[in-house]
């Protein structure tokens, strides 16, 4: 797994480095995480379980929140597209990531 420098965390994630390494290690852990999209999307969400298929051992996605439900990976998101417009006037969220 590949982790943002400036991971942001939802406020009722406990102990975020063992979740981090239940996430490299593909074990198992119940968050949703939040990624740069590799098509023209600019973030998905999801939850953690999808990184244990075979797929994302060999395409890694860059994960950017992590968030203990669905309705707090949505609040991060909306955190990150504020910060997006107050730094750069528009919503490149995938150029804003690579800046900051």
């Amino acid at each position: 797994m590949k982790f943002y420098k400036h991971l942001y965390i939802g406020d009722t994630v406990t102990n975020p480095a063992k979740i981090k390494w239940k996430l490299k290690h593909h074990a198992g852990t119940m968050v949703y995480v939040i990624t740069v999209a590799h098509g023209n999307d600019q973030l998905e969400i999801f939850h953690s379980a999808y990184l244990k298929q075979k797929y994302y051992r060999y395409h890694p996605p860059v994960i950017v929140g992590i968030a203990s439900d669905y309705d707090e990976a949505v609040n991060i998101v909306v955190k990150i597209t504020q910060e997006c417009l107050e730094a750069t006037g528009d919503c490149r969220l995938k150029e804003y990531l690579k800046q900051i």
